[in-house]
């Protein structure tokens, strides 16, 4: 398995391309040789491949917002043929009356387009919060997920922290999802919920790792979306610095 950088965890020096750019520089500087890219400011396909390839990164997931889901995916799907990125993610969904984001309309919504990218050669993802793990119609929101979209058409980057959150054991989920885990989400749990460096924290990220092997996992993506005022590049560094240390780059 090897380990990535989620750039959300960046997102607010890459609202820029300029930033952007020298983001993937300083993120590359730390050792890591993937990415997710997510939270940034709008760029071109072409010139997301360049700036990858200067710095010797590959990116292996996106996460797209829902409107280009649903009203651009063609060209979703040839931009990520561009810069070579196999994963097509969704990165939230209440399940709520708020916003309209209800399951139901999840259900309508999704399946169609797990299967067109599928067809178009790509795989889509969905990426879990805590929301997943509340119970509707008597089951978890997450296992009605998993039921609705077969697992040849749609994946999960299990984020360790969200489950965590959710009341669920991430190593647990993480079985029970095998072979639908090509990227996860590595996000260390803190007293009272803190989000932390990984390592920092209380998830036993020996249990993840193996479950995360032998289900599959090829990335394991490094995620915090609050760094708690420090800098989120040397939060990166150090999740780095441990994943390292136990044998993982």
């Amino acid at each position: 398995m090897q380990i990535g950088a989620q750039l959300y965890t960046t997102r607010e020096a890459c609202q820029t391309l300029e930033g952007f750019a020298e983001t993937l520089a300083r993120v590359a500087d730390i050792g890591y040789r993937t990415v997710q890219v997510s939270g940034t400011c709008p760029y071109e396909a072409r010139w997301l491949k360049k700036q990858l390839e200067k710095n010797g990164l590959k990116c292996v997931l996106t996460h797209i917002p829902v409107p280009r889901l649903t009203g651009e995916l063609d060209e979703v799907i040839r931009d990520h043929d561009a810069f070579d990125c196999r994963c097509i993610g969704l990165g939230y969904w209440g399940f709520s009356e708020e916003g309209g984001m209800t399951l139901e309309r999840w259900l309508a919504t999704f399946p169609p387009i797990a299967r067109a990218i599928r067809d178009g050669g790509h795989y889509f993802m969905y990426h879990n919060h805590h929301n997943e793990f509340r119970k509707i119609g008597g089951k978890l929101v997450l296992e009605t997920l998993m039921e609705a979209v077969p697992p040849e058409e749609m994946g999960f980057t299990l984020d360790t922290y969200w489950v965590q959150v959710g009341g669920g054991d991430p190593a647990q989920w993480l079985e029970r999802l095998a072979g639908r885990i090509p990227c996860i989400h590595l996000k260390d749990c803190g007293f009272g919920q803190s989000m932390e460096v990984v390592g920092e924290g209380n998830i036993n990220f020996d249990r993840v790792f193996e479950k995360a092997e032998a289900g599959g996992t090829k990335y394991m993506l490094v995620e915090q979306d609050d760094c708690h005022g420090e800098d989120p590049i040397d939060c990166l560094r150090r999740s780095y610095d441990y994943l390292k240390a136990c044998g993982f780059d």
